[in-house]
């Protein structure tokens, strides 16, 4: 059975998980933490529940999910491993941050790339990939089949959808992307979205206003 610890980091109020499992091996995904005190608190619980990190996430490579991925090298020696057409977007952030008034250390790069369907391991458990491009050009989403939970990104939040209007974003392809990708899965399968509170596939498909 998988264990899920989020934490909700740096200024926009971006989620990070720690998945986990009875070997003690995790993922780290979309780590965001933004200064000194999120990282320590990060660190903190890798360090008392005596986790090892093995694989460093991205489910896309907007700053607010990328801002962690240097300090996770740092202390891990993890590169981060996402699709390739995220690359563009990993390298468009020192070009933006500063304007935005953010600090940013450069990410490392990886060395290994996500394919659009596949599988990554950790322990004794496996995460299914989904492709759900649309809020950015080549967006991964994570999926637990047999712990039934989805590790969302920003493609699918409660009663609501991943913004379009940054660059790289298609409305059509995101709406696409959550009715024929997501969609499929069960209807009580837990979405863990990247912005805000838990939410589930069926009743996104009930009451989400930009899906019914």
């Amino acid at each position: 059975m998988i264990k899920i610890k989020k934490f909700t980091f740096n200024p926009v109020r971006e989620n990070t998980y720690i998945l986990f499992d009875d070997t003690n091996d995790c993922v780290i995904i979309d780590p965001g933490m933004y200064d000194s005190e999120e990282q320590n608190e990060f660190y903190r619980f890798i360090m008392d529940n005596r986790l090892n990190p093995v694989l460093l996430l991205n489910t896309h490579c907007h700053y607010d999910h990328v801002f962690g991925n240097k300090f996770v090298f740092d202390n891990w020696v993890l590169k981060p491993q996402f699709h390739h057409g995220e690359l563009i977007v990993l390298h468009s952030i020192p070009g933006y941050a500063p304007q935005m008034g953010l600090a940013y250390e450069l990410s490392p790069e990886p060395e290994v790339f996500l394919a659009e369907q596949g599988t990554v391991s950790f322990g004794s458990s496996t995460l299914e990939l989904i492709f759900a491009p649309g809020h950015s050009p080549a967006h991964l989403c994570f999926y637990a089949r047999e712990d039934n939970f989805l590790i969302g990104g920003d493609v699918l939040f409660q009663n609501s959808i991943g913004r379009t209007d940054l660059p790289g974003g298609n409305h059509a392809q995101l709406i696409s992307s959550i009715k024929n990708n997501l969609f499929i899965l069960r209807d009580d399968c837990t979405v863990f979205p990247g912005h805000g509170p838990s939410t589930t596939i069926g009743f996104e498909k009930q009451h989400n206003p930009f899906l019914t």
